[in-house]
C-alpha cells in the first residue's frame, strides 16, 4: 500500500481518512454487504460460525470454479502454461477450502442439534456452485439441476455447465491433439453424462508416466497437477464425511439425504480415475 500524499504531492506518514462517500476498500471488497449476510434463525451462539463457515465455503467454490474454467479454456486453446498456472492456484484454494472444516470438525451432536432445525430442508448438496465444481470434475448428473428449477439464472448456468466439456474432457482432447491414442468414443461421449473410466485412456496415461522426461514431459506434469487436484477433492469429501459423522452419526441428513451413508459413497469415488489406476501399470 502506498502512503497518502499531502497537498504538495510529497509523501505523508498519515493515510487518507477523509472520503466523500464509502471508502475505496469498501467499494472494491463490498465488506459491508458480506458482513451483513448472516441472518441467524436460532438463539444458539454456535449458529454464527456454522453459517459464516458455510458462506466462506461458497466463496471458495466460486474462486475454484473460476480457476478450473480458466484452465479448461486454456487447454482448449493448447495454452498449457495458463492452464497449469490456474490449476496450481486452485491447489492453494482447495487447501483453504478444506481448512474451512476445522471450525466445524469438533461439533458434538448436542452442539449441532442446538441449531440444526434452523437449516430446515437446507443441505450442502443443494449448493449450485459446488455442483458446478462437480460438473467440471466430470461428475455430471442432470438430476442435480432439479433443486434449482425455481431459480432461472442459477438453473441456466448449471444447464450450460452440464453440457460443456469437463476439465478432464479438455485434458483428454489435448492428449488426442498431441497424437496420443485417446479413443474417439471417449472424445465423442455425451458430455451431460458422468465420465466413465476407459482402459484405453488408462493405457495412454501409463505410457506418459512410464517416460516422465520424454517427448510429452509437459503432459506428464499436467497429469501430476490434476492428481494433486483429485487428491484434495478426495480430502474435502472425507473431511466432510468425518465432520458429519461426528456431529450427527448415522441420522438422516438435512434435506432428506442419507447423511453419512451418502457421503461414504461419494468419498470412495476418485475423480480423473485413470490417473490413479495407471500407476499400477508403470
Amino acid at each position: 500500500m502506498s502512503h497518502a500524499l499531502d497537498a504538495s504531492g510529497a509523501g505523508s506518514d498519515t493515510p487518507n481518512l477523509d472520503f466523500a462517500g464509502t471508502t475505496p476498500y469498501e467499494d472494491y471488497v463490498q465488506a459491508d454487504v458480506l458482513t451483513h449476510l448472516q441472518h441467524l434463525r436460532s438463539d444458539d451462539p454456535g449458529e454464527m460460525v456454522f453459517l459464516v463457515t458455510t458462506q466462506v465455503m461458497e466463496l471458495w467454490f466460486t474462486v475454484i470454479v473460476h480457476e478450473w474454467e480458466t484452465a479448461a479454456r486454456a487447454l482448449r486453446q493448447d495454452d498449457l502454461p495458463v492452464a497449469t498456472d490456474a490449476l496450481k492456484r486452485s491447489l492453494r484454494e482447495l487447501e483453504a477450502l478444506n481448512a474451512s472444516w476445522r471450525p466445524l470438525a469438533q461439533l458434538t451432536p448436542a452442539q449441532f442439534n442446538a441449531y440444526r432445525a434452523a437449516l430446515g430442508e437446507g443441505s450442502g448438496f443443494q449448493s449450485a456452485m459446488y455442483r458446478r465444481m462437480e460438473f467440471l470434475l466430470g461428475e455430471k448428473s442432470a438430476s442435480m439441476l432439479v433443486p434449482h428449477r425455481g431459480a432461472p439464472r442459477v438453473h441456466g448456468e448449471l444447464e450450460k455447465a452440464l453440457q460443456e466439456p469437463s476439465l478432464y474432457d479438455e485434458t483428454l482432447r489435448l492428449l488426442a491433439r498431441r497424437g496420443l491414442p485417446v479413443p474417439q468414443e471417449v472424445l465423442d461421449r455425451d458430455l451431460a453424462l458422468r465420465y466413465e473410466p476407459s482402459p484405453a485412456v488408462e493405457a495412454v496415461w501409463t505410457g506418459l508416466y512410464a517416460e516422465p522426461t520424454g517427448e510429452h514431459a509437459d503432459l506428464h506434469r499436467l497429469g501430476e497437477i490434476l492428481t494433486d487436484v483429485a487428491e484434495l477433492v478426495w480430502r474435502w469429501r472425507n473431511d466432510h464425511l468425518v465432520a458429519t459423522r461426528r456431529a450427527m452419526g448415522a441420522k438422516t441428513g438435512t434435506g432428506g439425504s442419507a447423511g453419512v451413508t451418502w457421503l461414504e459413497k461419494r468419498a470412495t469415488k476418485n475423480v480423473f480415475p485413470e490417473l490413479w489406476t495407471a500407476r499400477s501399470h508403470v
